[in-house]
Order: structure tokens, then sequence, then C-alpha cells
């Protein structure tokens, strides 16, 4: 193994332990972007690109916005706009 790929395993395993002690959503799935984009690297480091590409569309792509449109869908992403309102509502 080379040192390039050593160092994308070791953030691998940050990108792992950082989703499962992370408390806020928003956070956590950019974390599994992240994750799953430096997966995409090592598939391709690998020799293997047709999964490199899917890991990237798939993984970092489809499913983080399917996670973003859940979260706005329950209302755990706010629009600045309507944040502002509720702000200025209360004083």
């Amino acid at each position: 193994m080379t040192v390039f790929q050593i160092i994308l395993l070791v953030f691998l395993l940050v990108c792992a332990i950082a989703v499962s002690f992370s408390k806020n959503l928003l956070n956590s799935i950019l974390i599994f972007m992240s994750f799953s984009l430096i997966m995409s690297i090592l598939w391709v480091c690998l020799e293997s690109p047709d999964l490199g590409i899917t890991e990237a569309a798939v993984g970092a792509g489809v499913t983080s916005i399917l996670f973003f449109a859940t979260l706005k869908k329950i209302h755990a992403i706010e629009v600045e706009g309507t944040q502002e309102e509720a702000e200025d509502e209360q004083a």
C-alpha cells in the first residue's frame, strides 16, 4: 500500500467515528458525503474505476440529495428568511 492509500484509510476511520458521534444531522450528512468521496478515490486507487464512479454517484450524490430532501421535509433545515422571521416574532 502506498502512503496516499494509508492516509485515505485513516480519513475513512476518522469520518466513520465522527459521523457516529455527531449530534447535528446536517453535519452527519456532510461527513457521510466526505466518506463516500474518499471511498470512491480509494476504489480508483485500487484500479476499480467502475466502483469508484458508482460510489461517487450513488454514495455522495444521490443518497446525499435524498438525505437533504428528507431533512428539509422534516423541517430540520430551515431557510434563513424563516429563521430570521421567527427570531423577529419572538423579540
